[in-house]
């Protein structure tokens, strides 16, 4: 069984392994009541009091109350508790506090149920009450005493590969929130539990239906010394855990050759020593190994092995390591990426396209190295942030010289009072963050496709948004909401309805599926489904910018433009392809004179529940980094498109002899540059997959997926071309009598130092 079957199987059955036996205690006085084992103890006291105290006695966490949540009668909070001793059906010492519920909880009743073994506490609640309590919403009350350092919240992932075949991926374990006092580490363990909805006083802690039709919420404490990872498989499993990373912020370093430290922590959750043969090797972009080794070691009981070895940081901007610890049947291995992403002295300024669609929620290792990041990779605006808001206030954006927009959300379904006041309310917070534009709205043109919603979207809405901004004399601009795909019926009915002239720009989401950047469907009526042809890039520009040669041109915002990277499913990007797709999105971008492009988003996870794995969930592959903060290539590709074309002024479409063959002409200060590839192999990714599932067996990120290779002799301004490919690696093309021959596939790459402004397209 897999730790993370197991994790579930103890959670389920309420019982977790302990590092080791030790006798438990149980003593009652005065009310008070406590048991303890070797290294923790617990007292709980009339109220409702329980105190989790270290093997000195310390107390380290304390908590009195249980909260329930009931669709009818809302949220309810224990008001006292009364402890006794008790014990389970196998003779382990527990206690049981019956809380006091207020009488407005109605029929619910509440007790917790509380063992300890080596270093450990497990707690759980059991529930009863009506079929409207919402399990979603129980909490526990719980304050960390002293602690050193300000509490973690630590997604713990296990690797596993892909019974289907494609590339390995994390999965869940579970969620720790993690208190620090000292050496000394409490990781309170959950199978799930929200970030936001968990603070210095309360915990989230879902509760899970029985078969008896109660419901139990369940959590486990340690006190550990060890990394969070170890430690839930030292306390919870009988295999092998492996945990890698670096020292380094984001695992980038500046320059190419640099000594790159990896670190390995091998865990062993059994009873006894074990003799562990490590493996790892890295590999470059282009599958070249940079690094295959072994070593061998022995981990003591319940304990850790750590092992580092160092690899020059990549000359190809992105490598992948890979780290497999094996002891007889029992295997496990873990992954990351390393990169190279040296400084950039980017000069668009306040001209630049480039912006992350998501205000910085993920602040990992801090929030100043994270705007330093979106700095260095060319993000010079965000689409969200006012005071008081989600991710970081304007102020911080302003001192770097960074511009910010903002969005927020109105309801369609309100009275006109309602609406007018949202607008006054809310035009006031976008004047007041000093956003450049409020894009008033996020994808309210459902259903996709139809139009229907475009009307009320003007009279409840962007009429009174207009009027109200108009009144007050302010100079913000407003965006309609981002549409959801180029959704032309909307479009069209907004137009219809005087809604146009109340926009200084257009705002909307070149939602994509597997279809390359450059796909225009043939005909009229896309289908708007979840894998339909709806969902593409330039066709549905092509689309807006017909209505605007009818209609009048506007400003055009991208205001999520993404490359989901969910493994191994074919209407999305494999990670090779979402690197070169968003260089290629990116420059058609620039090459049509796109106001904005903001990229959704910075991180894999989603809100929330901030780097919990989570594989079959869309929503949490959009981040151009992984979940444990090292880069995807696409933050390279995001980087080099950034650089590439900061001062680029497009110059148009090429057109060439063989109408496969695809181009982009700039002028830079490097000199001309042209954006080349070719479509032999057509414009539908991930063409070979299974038509009945979502599945398909993704190739890993060095393969290259482009089977037709075509010659193109182009001119030269002089005896070199510089070839860049999607993530920035760069070799020198030689050209004789003017003319190079360049080599093309479905990928696109730079050529900067080409003379082809005679094969623009008319």
């Amino acid at each position: 069984m897999t730790r993370r079957g197991l994790l579930g199987a103890t959670f389920a059955a309420g019982v977790f392994l302990a590092a080791e036996a030790s006798p438990i205690e149980a003593w009652a006085a005065e009310g008070d009541v406590q048991i303890s084992a070797s290294g923790v103890s617990v007292l709980a006291s009339v109220g409702g009091r329980v105190a989790i105290r270290d093997g000195q006695g310390t107390v380290r966490s304390a908590g009195s109350k249980f909260q329930v949540k009931d669709s009818a009668a809302g949220v309810q909070i224990s008001t006292g508790g009364t402890p006794t001793l008790t014990s389970l059906a196998d003779g382990t010492p527990a206690i049981r506090m019956d809380y006091t519920m207020p009488a407005a909880a109605g029929a619910v009743t509440v007790y917790g149920l509380f063992t300890v073994s080596t270093n450990h506490v497990h707690l759980e609640w059991h529930v009863t009450g009506p079929s409207t309590l919402v399990a979603d919403g129980f909490m526990f009350s719980r304050a960390i005493q002293n602690p050193t350092e300000a509490d973690e919240y630590v997604a713990v992932t296990e690797w596993v590969r892909d019974a289907g075949g494609g590339i390995p991926y994390e999965a869940k374990v579970g969620v720790a929130h993690a208190s620090t006092w000292g050496e000394l580490h409490g990781l309170l363990l959950l199978q799930r539990s929200k970030q936001d909805w968990t603070n210095a006083t309360w915990v989230h802690s879902p509760g899970v239906p029985q078969a008896d039709g109660s419901l139990i919420s369940r959590a486990e404490f340690f006190f550990t010394t060890e990394r969070p990872s170890a430690a839930v498989s030292i306390g919870t499993s009988r295999e092998l855990g492996v945990e890698v990373w670096t020292d380094q912020p984001f695992n980038l370093w500046e320059a190419a050759g640099a000594t790159a430290t990896v670190k390995v922590q091998v865990a062993n959750g059994t009873q006894s020593a074990r003799d562990v043969d490590l493996s790892w090797w890295v590999r470059d972009f282009n599958g070249k190994r940079l690094v295959n080794a072994t070593a061998t070691g022995t981990v003591p009981a319940a304990s850790t092995w750590e092992h580092s070895f160092t690899v020059g940081a990549p000359a190809a901007g992105v490598a992948l390591v890979e780290v497999v610890a094996a002891s007889g049947e029992d295997e496990a291995f873990a992954r990351t990426n390393l990169g190279v992403l040296g400084p950039y002295s980017y000069q668009a300024g306040a001209e630049s396209m480039f912006g992350i669609a998501n205000y910085p929620w993920l602040q990992v290792p801090s929030a100043d190295a994270v705007l330093d990041l979106w700095q260095k990779a060319g993000a010079n605006r965000v689409r969200i942030s006012y005071e008081g808001g989600p991710g970081l206030p304007p102020s911080e954006f302003d001192a770097r010289g960074m511009m910010h927009n903002i969005e927020l959300q109105p309801s369609l379904d309100v009275t006109d009072a309602e609406a007018a006041q949202w607008a006054a309310t809310y035009t006031d917070k976008a004047i007041a963050a000093g956003a450049d534009y409020f894009e008033v709205g996020n994808e309210l043109n459902r259903p996709f496709n139809t139009g229907d919603a475009a009307q009320a979207y003007i009279d409840k809405v962007m009429r009174p948004v207009r009027d109200y901004l108009d009144a007050s004399g302010k100079d913000v601009k407003l965006l309609n909401n981002g549409l959801a795909g180029m959704d032309e019926p909307w479009v069209e009915n907004f137009i219809a309805g005087g809604g146009w002239d109340m926009i200084d720009a257009f705002a909307y989401h070149p939602g994509r599926g597997n279809f390359t950047p450059d796909y225009i469907p043939s005909g009229e009526d896309w289908d708007a489904g979840t894998n339909g042809i709806y969902w593409n890039f330039l066709g549905g520009l092509r689309k807006l910018q017909a209505l605007m040669d009818q209609h009048g041109h506007k400003d055009i915002w991208l205001t999520e433009a993404y490359a989901c990277t969910r493994p191994n499913g074919w209407w999305n990007d494999t990670y090779r392809q979402a690197a070169e797709n968003i260089f290629l999105t990116l420059a058609i971008a620039k090459a049509e004179g796109i106001k904005g492009v903001l990229w959704y988003q910075f991180h894999d996870s989603v809100l929330g529940m901030p780097q919990v794995a989570d594989p079959e969930n869309v929503e949490y592959h959009f981040g151009l980094m992984n979940r444990d903060v090292s880069p995807k290539p696409s933050l390279l590709a995001y980087a080099n498109a950034a650089r590439t074309l900061d001062e680029a002024t497009p110059l148009g479409w090429l057109q060439f002899a063989n109408p496969k063959t695809k181009g982009l002409l700039f002028d830079t200060p490097a000199g001309e540059a042209a954006v080349l590839w070719n479509r032999a192999d057509g414009y539908l990714l991930n063409a070979d997959h299974d038509p009945g599932g979502r599945h398909f067996p993704a190739p890993e990120v060095w393969v290259d997926h482009w089977p037709t290779k075509t010659t193109l002799n182009v001119k030269s301004a002089g005896s070199t071309l510089t070839q860049v490919d999607c993530i920035g690696q760069r070799k020198t093309v030689r050209a004789s009598g003017r003319r190079a021959a360049v080599v093309l596939d479905g990928a696109p790459r730079l050529f900067i130092g080409t003379n082809l402004s005679a094969s623009l397209a008319a």
